[in-house]
């Protein structure tokens, strides 16, 4: 996928219809720790904010994470071409060029730098086989 010149991206056509029907094509971009942007449908992005908000404020990492993606969120509608247009601020933070990737995510997405993409898909890998215990959270998973 490519950025055009005013940071607009096409929507994959498989979520379009869905994303209008759910949320009006209202959808929320932010940032977060990882070098890419996250993009949610509005509803969903309505229960992330909350439970952000409910974090506790003398917390040091709970600040930092509401500064971030609470802090950066940015309504974007898809227009009448499936596009979304990203703000330049948010291109920035996540490092974005010309090409990039949109990775779904179950109730959100993820927009990646194609070449920073790329070069995480190895060092992933790389932790997953080098990585003998498997977190509790995932021993039950079965697919």
């Amino acid at each position: 996928m490519a950025l055009d010149a005013k940071g607009r991206l096409a929507m994959p056509a498989r979520y379009r219809e869905r994303l209008l029907e759910s949320c009006a094509g209202r959808l929320i971009v932010t940032v977060e720790f990882d070098p890419c942007l996250l993009v949610y449908p509005l509803p969903e992005w309505e229960k992330i904010e909350e439970k952000l908000v409910a974090l506790p404020s003398m917390n040091k990492q709970a600040r930092t994470l509401q500064r971030r993606m609470i802090g950066h969120a940015t309504e974007c509608e898809i227009d009448s071409q499936g596009r979304i247009r990203l703000p330049g601020i948010l291109q920035e933070q996540a490092g974005l060029d010309k090409k990039v990737v949109m990775i779904g995510q179950g109730k959100k997405f993820e927009i990646w730098d194609e070449s920073v993409w790329q070069d995480n898909q190895t060092a992933w890998l790389d932790d997953i086989k080098n990585d003998d215990e498997l977190h509790s959270s995932l021993e039950s998973l079965s697919l």
